[in-house]
């Protein structure tokens, strides 16, 4: 797990004083890999020419995880191929002892050397074969292009910019800000993210001519003649046939079970992040395994016990026992910390969640020899944990004339005191047109709205939130926030493999009678009853509304004494600070997720326009 920078220049050479502004943003994320730092500098226009001049330059942070010999440093170079990359391919092992049949030696233990002997002996169609996250830039001389690829699910992040006939690559947004022209604000992003909360849906960003490598593809740049093209290089690969219920359940829990087992292998300690749900419980049961009794979870707490899944923590610990360590979320974490998650995360955000994860990765940093973390994130993309989905079901059923299971799920759901008794209208609002997004007199900025509502099936809806609308903001914030502690994340549920079964499967087999992650809570007996038919779903709320109007009052206020986005026309300030006032004194129709939003675009705003 690292952090990367590359420059590439297709039609003439860069400098000393170039080279010098590509150190810096190599060595701005150096928290992204402080175990080791490397370069270089190559010339693909005249090779073999003066060593300061080139037109490609390739910069790497690492963070040793597999093989932490010097060997695994980067950039790493195989005959005319050169890489600097950031990730882990778990199933390395079995990919090199493939390689090695075929005739191909490998120097070092690392995963790193992995991708380019496949590289060299499949090209960029061999990246469907590895099983992992990664973001990298590959170099073949040989062919004279660059080879940029992202893994499926938008885990590892890569972003480029081009500014006429150079190139630049980087791990996060900041590390190209030096080589933007003009800063231009995305109004359409900004738009969604006030009106819809939407992150990361498109791949471009919020600031104009940076975007990002899409997932599950690979941007080929001919490093003559500047051309380029995005291939996609793997798509989702349902398994065929029917499957009965019991099948499905084993099928479930051998993916499961294998995706931790890769994903445990390391040279150095792993523990898990441990949220007291289904998903971070059967996590935490299974990765135990794989531990050698050395396995620590880390949790976030509450005081505030609507937000609070302690005692659900408690109930798995006690079932399963190992260390457990918590951090009990305060609102005055909050003012001293939210400059420095704001930096990281490069980016407005959506809630003071984030600022929890932040503070409880660098709380295992503090007082842990952990380097990586086991994480459920896209645990409710694959298994429709989303109350939503309950909602798009009832609407397919609907539309599909369904009635009979329409009245079934309702009815299951009434009897099971399940989703029926959690489903609330904010849930559910921002998927019908007339309701979508939060309207404001305030809001100045006008633009289109993304269409959230719209789906053929079920099925493609699960896709659409896989791809755009869930896991890749997800992924985003725990990519930097890990990566900000120096901790590598890793995230079982995002084994293509089993998301591949779990999008083909039937609908009643992750969603059935109210119940959501139907599969998983039959195929997990190793979980205690109490979280596996546990009724409730909290997910990662903190105490957003009760800080905003009680704690945080007064630094939202001084936030907008002078205001970015009222000076840039995106807000009426006065308007806003009225509309803050009413939700302060009660006003039920006002939307403290939106006072959020705005106050975030504000720091964020400032930060970039203003500095």
């Amino acid at each position: 797990m690292c952090g990367i920078f590359a420059a590439i220049n297709t039609a003439g050479q860069f400098t000393s004083e170039n080279r010098e502004a590509f150190l810096k943003s190599t060595e701005l994320i150096s928290y992204r890999g402080p175990d080791a730092q490397g370069t270089a500098c190559l010339n693909s226009l005249q090779p073999g020419t003066d060593p300061d001049k080139f037109n490609i330059f390739l910069g790497h942070r690492r963070l040793a995880i597999i093989d932490l010999t010097e060997g695994g440093n980067q950039p790493m170079q195989s005959d005319d191929y050169f890489i600097i990359y950031n990730g882990e391919i778990f199933n390395y092992l079995e990919l090199r002892e493939e390689l090695r049949k075929s005739g191909h030696l490998f120097k070092t233990d690392s995963d790193t050397e992995v991708i380019l002997k496949i590289y060299a002996a499949y090209g960029s169609s061999g990246f469907s074969k590895l099983n992992g996250m990664w973001a990298f830039v590959l170099i073949d001389l040989k062919k004279n292009i660059a080879v940029c690829s992202r893994d499926r699910f938008s885990i590892k992040p890569l972003y480029y910019l081009r500014e006429g006939d150079k190139w630049y690559f980087g791990s996060e947004i900041k590390q190209l800000l030096p080589f933007l022209k003009e800063k231009k604000l995305n109004t359409t992003l900004t738009y969604n993210f006030i009106r819809q909360q939407l992150l990361e849906h498109t791949n471009e960003t919020f600031l104009s001519g940076i975007n990002k490598v899409p997932a599950k593809s690979s941007l080929t740049l001919d490093l003559t003649t500047g051309e380029y093209n995005i291939d996609p290089y793997w798509n989702y690969e349902p398994e065929p046939g029917t499957i009965t219920l019991e099948d499905a359940t084993e099928r479930f829990h051998q993916l499961l079970d294998d995706s931790i087992r890769i994903r445990m292998r390391s040279d150095v300690q792993v523990g898990a992040l441990l949220s007291g749900g289904l998903d971070s419980s059967a996590i935490t049961v299974l990765a135990d395994r794989y531990s050698n009794g050395s396995f620590s979870t880390f949790s976030v707490v509450s005081d505030e016990r609507k937000f609070s899944e302690e005692n659900f923590i408690d109930l798995l610990v006690k079932h399963h026992p190992h260390p457990n360590y918590k951090l009990r979320f305060k609102s005055e974490f909050i003012p001293e910390s939210i400059d420095r998650v704001l930096f990281h995360q490069d980016q407005p955000f959506a809630s003071l969640s984030i600022v929890a994860q932040y503070l409880m990765f660098q709380q295992i940093k503090s007082e842990n020899d952990i380097k990586v973390i086991l994480s459920g994130q896209g645990g409710d993309e694959i298994l429709m944990g989303y109350l939503k989905y309950y909602f798009f079901n009832l609407i397919e059923n609907k539309r599909k004339h369904r009635y009979g299971q329409l009245i079934r799920e309702v009815m299951g759901s009434f009897l099971n005191r399940t989703v029926l008794w959690q489903l609330q209208w904010n849930e559910v609002k921002r998927y019908i047109p007339r309701f979508a997004g939060s309207a404001a007199d305030f809001i100045l900025l006008q633009d289109s709205t993304e269409a959230v509502w719209k789906f053929n099936s079920l099925l493609e809806r699960q896709q659409q939130d896989i791809d755009h609308y869930s896991v890749p903001v997800l992924a985003h914030y725990e990519d930097r926030n890990s990566m900000a502690a120096s901790i590598e994340s890793r995230l079982p549920f995002l084994d293509h493999r089993l998301v591949s079964f779990l999008v083909g499967l039937p609908v009643h087999m992750k969603m059935k009678n109210g119940w959501t992650k139907y599969v998983l809570r039959k195929s997990m007996n190793e979980l205690p009853d109490g979280i596996r038919w546990r009724r409730t779903k909290l997910g990662f709320d903190t105490p957003d509304a009760i800080w905003l109007k009680n704690q945080l009052a007064e630094m939202v206020r001084m936030e907008f004494q002078n205001s970015s986005l009222h000076n840039s026309g995106i807000i009426d300030k006065f308007k806003f600070l009225d509309y803050f006032q009413s939700f302060k004194n009660g006003n039920q129709k006002t939307d403290p997720f939106l006072i959020f939003r705005i106050y975030i675009l504000e720091k964020w705003h400032k930060s970039i326009f203003n500095s």
